[in-house]
């Protein structure tokens, strides 16, 4: 495979909120794109967008691609799709394919599923992205890619048609240990914003004089720039982020931390507290619903 002479053909597997844009990038770039979804409806959207073919067995994956794109829910998808009793994608893949996982993922199986690959010649690396719907539509998103680093240069100008930082994190697992960390810090910030702005609002003050104190002071982060007046104080609630998956995300971090013997002061208290909000408001719920869930009092 040699990126300087020509574009090689990318499999992409998991057509959802991110990956239907983020694969629309990748065929606006000239890469040759055949997608799979269970979801039908997903594989008409972006055929009819982009023009793609779409895959009706993931052997057809396998037979036709160099480079296949794994965006699935989490690690469970992830090993099934690869290693499924009838149709895995693995049996299927040819010597010298790279697979790039950019599902949020355990790190601890992602290094199982590594060396299982690479005996049959399949080289695989991780690589999760941050942003959110709004820059995988854009191709900003940060994509934390790791493993081999040679492996890494030989994908990089795909994951330029996705992304606008690409950082490599390390050994292979160490990108879907920073995307898990990451969010761990996303959702204290969020939690924090969210019991702010409740704190300040039934005491009297506006909501978008919090959003604007908070943005010009210390307390500023991702969420109170970007979160709390586009979804929470508009009411949206529509960011393209569930809550489930930031709880699992959260999951990830503190079972990371316990596996390397590391304390996470916030950590059971985090997770405890978006565990509640999944229970009470589904896993489907947008993840800036938890604000809703202080404005109920129920955290």
């Amino acid at each position: 495979m040699n990126p300087g002479k020509r574009k090689y053909a990318v499999g992409f597997v998991g057509i959802g909120k991110m990956g239907l844009p983020m694969a629309i990038r990748i065929a606006a770039r000239g890469y040759p794109l055949h997608v799979y979804d269970t979801a039908a409806d997903a594989l008409t959207v972006i055929c009819a967008q982009s023009g793609v073919q779409a895959a009706t067995r993931l052997s057809d994956i396998g037979r036709d691609c160099e480079v296949v794109i794994l965006m699935l829910p989490d690690s469970v998808v992830v090993k099934k799709v690869l290693f499924g009793d009838k149709d895995g994608l693995a049996v299927h893949l040819k010597k010298g394919t790279i697979v790039i996982d950019m599902s949020s993922s355990s790190p601890s199986v992602t290094r199982e599923l590594g060396p299982r690959l690479e005996t049959a010649g399949v080289a695989f690396i991780d690589a999760p992205v941050s942003g959110g719907v709004k820059r995988a539509v854009d191709g900003s998103l940060a994509i934390m890619a790791g493993g081999e680093a040679a492996v890494i240069a030989r994908v990089k100008p795909l994951f330029l048609t996705m992304g606008k930082s690409i950082i490599e994190t390390g050994m292979l697992g160490s990108g879907h240990a920073m995307k898990a960390l990451n969010n761990y810090v996303s959702a204290a910030g969020l939690l924090a914003a969210c019991e702010a702005l409740k704190v300040g609002v039934d005491f009297g003050i506006a909501p978008d004089k919090i959003v604007a104190v908070l943005n010009a002071s210390t307390g500023r982060n991702n969420s109170t720039e970007n979160k709390l007046m586009q979804f929470i104080v508009s009411g949206s609630f529509n960011s393209g982020f569930s809550l489930g998956l930031m709880r699992k995300d959260i999951n990830i971090a503190t079972d990371l931390a316990k596996s390397v013997g590391a304390q996470t002061l916030l950590g059971e208290v985090l997770l405890k507290s978006w565990a509640e909000a999944e229970v009470k408001l589904s896993g489907a719920a947008d993840h800036t619903e938890i604000y809703r869930m202080l404005e109920k009092g129920n955290i």
